[in-house]
């Protein structure tokens, strides 16, 4: 049978490369955007064309009727849920905390932490055992910077990333027993448009060179990661953090 996964964010980047790796497994994939219906139109037909079904879905993730209402119509169009991809995030301009204001830090951790704790919330009611559901899988999507900490750039990012990692491993623990296997990628410096959203659009490929492997690393790299956690092959893996960073 079909499985069906709700993957936030999936308009773009990382979002968009696992939507259409999923469609080539022959999943049924809820494609969530914020604002650009197009791009995310874009990403259900690439679902559509790699041989999988595709929906798209509206909302903001850091709101919690949005996301309550994003994981009825999963369920509505493709009658079951049986995984999430927590991947809705974003970044802002570099900066040092000390110039940050507060609008820019409550936004960031509205929808990065917020947002990721919501989702998983409603994850876990749907698909949790112990609440009448059939089991599956959330894997978040955190990053690299959980643990490098992202000085002069982004502390404020990589704090919320910090969040979820922590959520992942005390979640993996929570759900173990009912059916629900929880883990995290951590992406390194990954060549998607979130780094032009913070005002640094060759940042990926300019620090990607410094890296181990000598590159940036690609969207569809960190997708087949995710839908490995996703898969059976994966079974016995919960509460793992696994950076997909070129070794930095």
């Amino acid at each position: 049978m079909t499985k069906a996964v709700l993957i936030t964010g999936g308009s773009r980047g990382i979002g968009r490369a696992t939507a259409r790796l999923l469609g080539a497994r022959g999943w049924s994939v809820g494609v969530n955007y914020a604002r650009n219906l197009a791009a995310a139109q874009d990403t259900a037909a690439e679902v559509e064309r790699a041989g999988g079904h595709a929906v798209t879905i509206a909302g903001d993730v850091a709101s919690e009727a949005d996301v309550v209402a994003m994981f009825d119509t999963l369920k509505q169009t493709f009658g079951r849920l049986d995984a999430l991809v927590n991947n809705a995030g974003i970044v802002a301009p570099s900066s040092q905390l000390a110039d940050m204001d507060l609008a820019r830090l409550k936004r960031m951790f509205d929808v990065n932490v917020l947002g990721a704790y919501l989702c998983a919330r409603e994850a876990a009611r749907r698909m949790s055992t112990a609440r009448g559901g059939a089991g599956g899988v959330i894997v978040n999507v955190s990053s690299a910077a959980s643990r490098l900490g992202s000085p002069n750039e982004y502390v404020d990012y990589a704090g919320s990333k910090g969040a979820v990692d922590t959520m992942t491993l005390g979640l993996a623990k929570e759900l173990g027993p009912q059916g629900v296997r929880v883990n995290a990628v951590r992406p390194g410096l990954i060549d998607t448009e979130i780094h032009a959203s913070g005002g640094k659009p060759e940042r990926a490929a300019q620090l990607g060179a410094s890296t181990p492997l000598g590159r940036p690393g690609t969207a569809d790299e960190v997708a087949e990661s995710i839908v490995w956690l996703l898969s059976d092959a994966a079974s016995y893996v919960t509460g793992a953090l696994l950076d997909v960073a070129g070794g930095r």
